[in-house]
């Protein structure tokens, strides 16, 4: 399986894994600090020349104390990726942050993630090398989870108690 994984958000990240290889991206955007926007053109190339057997996202909701533009903002990024991947045709699933932590036995520190991410696939060390690339790794393990918990040529909705959007 092709498995394509979204941390969603303007500073987001993807990971493609198949059989033993891993690939890891950041979202591409445009501008900077609140003008700054992802690119659903060059999102869709990208993942268009991934070509996944199915995606999946981190089902997420705004954070308590964010302020109205920053939830604004995420909301918009989360609907772009839909978006490009309802529009590729590519079947959609999504996962709860505690559902993939719990089934790959990881707690909520994120640099316990990031160096899980680079045990893993140590290919990928390179571009998981500094602390603020989680949003990488946590991309490259919810890809793991998906192919560890996902069975079948293309897998399922999954209803972990979040509603499907």
């Amino acid at each position: 399986m092709h498995i394509l994984a979204i941390d969603p958000g303007i500073n987001g990240a993807a990971a493609h894994i198949y059989k033993d290889s891993a690939r890891v991206f950041d979202l591409p955007t445009a501008g900077s600090g609140k003008h700054r926007v992802l690119l659903p053109a060059v999102l869709a190339s990208q993942i268009r020349e991934i070509a996944p057997t199915f995606a999946i996202i981190e089902r997420v909701h705004a954070m308590p104390r964010q302020g109205v533009s920053s939830s604004f903002r995420f909301g918009q990024a989360f609907g772009v990726i839909e978006g490009v991947i309802g529009a590729l045709g590519i079947s959609l699933n999504y996962v709860t942050p505690s559902t993939w932590k719990r089934g790959l036995s990881l707690s909520s520190d994120k640099d316990e993630a990031r160096l899980r991410a680079i045990q893993l696939y140590p290919q990928a060390a390179a571009d998981l090398s500094r602390k603020k690339d989680i949003d990488r790794a946590e991309a490259l393990l919810i890809a793991t989870w998906a192919r560890d918990h996902l069975k079948g040529p293309t897998a399922p909705q999954i209803n972990d108690g979040a509603a499907n959007a």
